[in-house]
């Protein structure tokens, strides 16, 4: 028996593809593949090849190499026809269509004689906006990772299942730039004509899943659907009182979104569709550096259950205790985990239409306050504008906060100008009346460096404020620098921290700090100006 992979047969000893596909021929050979392995089946054949340890509860960990972190620089859309006009070429790298099939020749090369692990999954919870995808990965532990990540037909439904999409990842295959037309032996490669991911010279998991990710994030606008890399939840009891979270890695998502009062849909991507919102995953992937079993036990917790993925995490080699403080190998340690993990989680992932839109920011520079609320005009302005800071380790290279502005809080992963999304969010907003917010979880009291990280407490505090629609029936106050509406005052909360300038030791200092960030905003949205109307170039004064 045999079955397809990315347009071309891959043989199987032992094993019987699900949906009972026959060979043709000119199949590459291997010696397995191995097809939809359950959980304690892919840890065993990881640990049969040496990929990683067991550890306590029955986790696996695993430490990626040189890359700890996402390769965005490595990233490609192919040139095709039928994308050529509607790909952001300016923020996608293209790769010319003959090195594509180049690269893909030479990879089913040299997995011949090897062993693959396939997976087949959806992207999508809605099984009206759903997402096929067959997961081709030479490591057993991404096959465990994806099956957390992605989301996991019934058996019922393997039988029948056919790929939209394929992802080929083969971390040992080492691409040459001269012949492959790229820029390292790293490429994530996506071919939306051939429907194919080619992924190679990296161990990092997360590049499995932003692939599918992006890949929605082309697809679903023409659907209507508004692709987000958000978290989310909603209410107890209320689907329909439901929130989501946009924002980088690193600023919060994954944690402020598990908040055990309200019901977890999803920590990272998630679409908007005329039915409401849905996740596109089927786990989580949070970061674990200082993970505290006290501020976030439920995320702690998952670090001892069995098939969680430990990433990158020093651990005691006599006792097997995760070190949550060591980051020697990366600050982007991660555990990756199936929603059922988390107590909160949503049986369905599924939610109404947001009540309440949060855009989180990481702000490096210690100007923001910790909550601003937002006119749908402003909302749109902060949206494209998508400022926070890269925190140390999400991306090779970066071993400190920097700041940045990435338009739809994940331009890395937008095939489309930013714009498509903006409209979509707008008309969005408009039509639910949802209620928007800008939430800092970066620092206060002074830039990196000198001031202090935002306290967790207070931000919980004030999100769940806005939530409830509590701080919206308080007093606000005019911000100078960005004309958003601040709260005055929240009772827990330090009336100091709503008002940034007062938390420096120099005000003065504050100030020119403030017009320093209040340009850089407008610089940057000066490539919009021409994209959007009146009332949202106006938020930008």
């Amino acid at each position: 028996m045999a079955a397809r992979v990315g347009g071309h047969l891959v043989s199987e000893t032992g094993t019987v593809n699900p949906n009972g596909k026959l060979a043709d021929t000119g199949i590459p050979k291997v010696k397995h593949a191995y097809y939809n392995l359950l959980e304690p089946s892919l840890i065993n054949e990881a640990i049969r090849r040496g990929e990683g340890e067991l550890g306590l509860g029955g986790c696996f960990m695993v430490e990626t190499g040189k890359h700890t972190g996402r390769s965005p620089k490595d990233k490609f859309v192919v040139e095709e026809p039928s994308v050529m006009d509607s790909i952001w070429w300016e923020n996608n790298a293209p790769m010319k269509a003959d090195a594509f099939d180049a690269l893909h020749t030479d990879m089913l090369a040299h997995i011949e004689d090897s062993e693959v692990y396939v997976q087949d999954l959806f992207g999508g919870a809605d099984p009206e906006y759903r997402l096929n995808v067959r997961m081709v990965t030479e490591l057993a532990w991404h096959g465990l990772f994806i099956r957390h990540l992605l989301r996991r037909p019934a058996q019922n439904e393997l039988a029948t299942f056919d790929p939209e999409f394929t992802v080929i990842n083969l971390p040992s295959f080492k691409a040459d730039p001269v012949k492959h037309g790229c820029r390292s032996e790293t490429v994530i490669a996506i071919s939306f004509e051939k429907k194919l991911v080619l992924i190679c010279g990296t161990s990092y998991a997360g590049e499995n899943k932003k692939s599918v990710f992006s890949i929605l994030n082309y697809l679903l606008p023409e659907k209507g659907v508004m692709p987000m890399h958000c978290s989310a939840n909603h209410a107890i009891g209320n689907p329909d009182d439901s929130a989501v979270f946009f924002g980088l890695s690193g600023t919060g998502k994954t944690t402020l979104s598990a908040d055990p009062g309200r019901i977890l849909i999803g920590d990272d991507e998630h679409g908007w569709s005329d039915n409401g919102i849905f996740n596109f995953e089927g786990g989580c992937y949070a970061k674990t550096i200082d993970l505290s079993p006290s501020a976030e036990p439920e995320i702690f917790a998952t670090t001892q259950k069995f098939g969680t993925v430990i990433e990158n995490m020093i651990h005691d080699k006599a006792t097997l205790e995760l070190d949550f403080q060591d980051d020697s190998l990366t600050q982007n340690m991660r555990c990756a985990y199936p929603l059922e993990y988390i107590s909160n989680a949503s049986d369905t992932a599924l939610g109404g239409f947001p009540k309440n839109i949060i855009m989180l920011t990481c702000d490096a520079f210690g100007v923001l306050p910790p909550i601003a609320r937002l006119t749908p005009a402003q909302a749109m302005y902060h949206f494209l504008s998508g400022f926070t800071s890269k925190v140390a380790g999400t991306e090779k290279g970066i071993t400190e906060p920097q700041p940045t502005f990435s338009t739809c809080f994940g331009a890395p992963f937008m095939p489309r100008r930013p714009e498509a999304y903006g409209d979509l969010l707008r008309k969005k907003i408009a039509m639910h009346g949802s209620e928007c917010w800008l939430v800092n979880t970066g620092w206060t009291g002074g830039a990196y460096g000198v001031g202090s990280r935002m306290p967790i407490k207070a931000t919980r505090a004030l999100l769940t404020a806005a939530l409830s629609g509590e701080l919206s029936k308080g007093k606000f106050r005019k911000d100078e620098n960005f004309g958003f509406d601040v709260p005055v005052s929240l009772d827990g909360v330090d009336d100091k921290l709503l008002n940034p300038r007062t938390t420096w030791a120099d005000a003065a200092a504050y100030d020119a700090q403030a017009r320093k960030l209040r340009d850089m905003f407008a610089d940057n949205f000066a490539q919009y100006v021409s994209y959007v109307d009146n009332d949202v170039n106006a938020a930008a004064i």
